[in-house]
């Protein structure tokens, strides 16, 4: 007895460490579900932390390859179309927002999340708005014919169609897998909307609070299938300032931060308690033009407007060297990237002519979106939209810069309320469809992925053509031919392939930086 009293007073007097881990982060989240969410912000601080998917992407030796997680392998049908998956026994889900599961991860989730997507008759579907942007850019309404359970620890998908990418996506952040039980226990209870505000997964962390413009607070999911985190809390702080986020890392407040400003990172890697992580990129910047919006939907005034830009100056001034001059959609860190294609030369002169051509001698009137928020693919946007704005005025077009907070931005382009605006994306999958299909399908036209409204007859004919081969030849010769589409029609300007650059302290430890510039901290831990 007195051994345990003293054992019992030396624990209380030297209590283990509380590990927190704070993450200076760019913005608020527009969502916590993935299925719902269109925009980095919301995807690091949702389905990054709080979910698990059926596989994962990792990167090996240099490639990205995928691997089993809730699923523990797959098999395909001689045909292509259907897909069978064996799930992981033995994983929990969170036991959070007063709500304690009864069983383990099943089937049955797996089912609800694809259903919800699926089918606009589902209690769930129309729940927080019912968009589900990359769920509907992918084509999967029309491609997914059924999901369901042969038995309770095997899904089955059935295809219309072949589709090469559909492993792939199946990895993806949309793909995030919700609890059945804890969305039929929030409807008994009329509160269905806390599936996506109070969210909760298989994933690391659990979400504990989240106040808007200050912080995200998450805690170390102890029973997570993959062993526990090794810090015990988690913290976004919302700092929208990048040189706040600098300020706030080198007085030890922050350990990582979000998207750096170039022109600090000499200093940050000077700094003996820091260290910068950097790499080439699976990210573009990019100027989407739209095309629903007269001068915009002739090709000739598209065409000028991209020779008009000095995109070598803004990678040099913006960049500060941190990124390439852009060509094509699509990153060259991804397979079918076609080296033989041009961009559009910087010829002020030409574009002149090519808009006097077009019936705009004198020029126009035009608005240019940038967002307030620093992003991966655009440190600066404020910036880089003035120097096109110069640009475009040395041509005749008088660009007006128009910038929101950044959920406003992003619903305005749901929207399609703009003529031009400053965007960029992130590769997640590492199959080229990630951009060529979801950012620039018919499909996509009618989610924020397609901002320009780009709908091109052939260009999709080539892009379904290649989701249904499993060749790799053949998808690349396809992709290769929608890079020259592209060209020919330029709904955007590409601007830069920039890399990705995550600040920390040396403290941290086991962060792996990630290709497509997000952010994960399940391996993560502090000296």
């Amino acid at each position: 007895m007195l051994c345990g009293v003293a054992a019992s007073a030396a624990a209380a007097a030297d209590p283990a460490p509380v590990r927190t881990l704070v993450y200076c982060s760019e913005a608020n989240p527009n969502q916590f579900q993935g299925a719902l969410a269109g925009d980095q912000t919301s995807l690091d601080a949702g389905p990054r932390q709080i979910f698990d998917r059926l596989l994962r992407l990792r990167e090996r030796d240099g490639r990205q390859v995928l691997e089993p997680s809730l699923a523990t392998s797959w098999t395909v049908s001689a045909d292509g179309r259907t897909y069978t998956l064996p799930l992981r026994r033995g994983v929990r889900f969170q036991a959070n927002h007063g709500f304690t599961p009864t069983r383990e991860f099943n089937a049955e989730d797996v089912v609800f999340s694809f259903r919800r997507m699926m089918d606009s008759r589902h209690p769930y579907h129309d729940v927080s708005g019912g968009i589900y942007p990359t769920f509907q850019a992918l084509g999967l309404p029309r491609i997914l014919r059924s999901v369901d359970a042969p038995d309770p620890h095997t899904v089955r998908f059935v295809l219309a169609t072949p589709n090469a990418p559909f492993l792939a996506d199946l990895a993806m952040d949309f793909a995030s897998i919700n609890s059945a039980e804890y969305a039929q226990w929030l409807q008994q209870r009329g509160r269905k909307a806390d599936l996506d505000l109070k969210p909760l997964g298989t994933g690391p962390f659990e979400l504990v609070s989240y106040q808007s413009g200050s912080a995200i607070r998450y805690r170390a999911f102890a029973a997570h299938w993959r062993g526990a985190p090794r810090i015990d809390h988690l913290v976004f702080a919302i700092t929208p300032n990048p040189a706040v986020r600098w300020a706030r890392l080198r007085a030890g407040e922050c350990q990582v931060i979000a998207d750096p400003n170039p022109a600090d990172l000499p200093a940050m890697r000077a700094d003996p308690n820091l260290r910068v992580l950097s790499a080439p990129g699976s990210d573009i910047a990019y100027v989407s033009l739209n095309l629903q919006r007269p001068p915009l939907d002739n090709v000739l005034v598209r065409r000028a407007l991209a020779m008009a830009v000095n995109r070598k100056a803004i990678v040099e001034h913006v960049y500060q060297g941190g990124a390439r001059a852009a060509v094509n959609p699509l990153p060259p860190t991804l397979w079918s990237y076609d080296t033989d294609i041009a961009a559009p030369p910087y010829d002020p002169q030409q574009a002149r002519r090519l808009l006097a051509q077009a019936g705009h001698p004198q020029g126009f009137d035009i608005d240019l979106w940038a967002m307030t928020v620093s992003r991966p693919y655009l440190p600066d946007a404020r910036r880089v939209a003035q120097m096109i704005q110069a640009d475009w005025a040395a041509v005749g077009v008088r660009a007006h810069v128009v910038s929101f907070d950044w959920g406003e931005y992003v619903h305005g382009l749901q929207q399609h309320l703009q003529d031009t605006a400053l965007l960029g994306w992130a590769g997640d999958n590492g199959d080229p469809d990630y951009f060529l299909g979801n950012l620039l399908s018919c499909d996509a036209a009618r989610t924020v992925r397609n901002a320009s409204g780009f709908c091109n007859p052939q260009y999709q004919r080539v892009i379904e053509q290649a989701r249904e081969t499993m060749d790799r030849e053949q998808r690349t010769r396809l992709y290769r031919q929608a890079q020259r589409i592209f060209q020919e029609q330029l709904p955007w300007i590409p601007l830069a392939y920039p890399d990705v650059v995550v600040p920390m302290s040396r403290r941290v430890h086991g962060y792996v930086l990630p290709p497509n510039g997000g952010h994960e901290f399940q391996g993560v831990w502090l000296q």
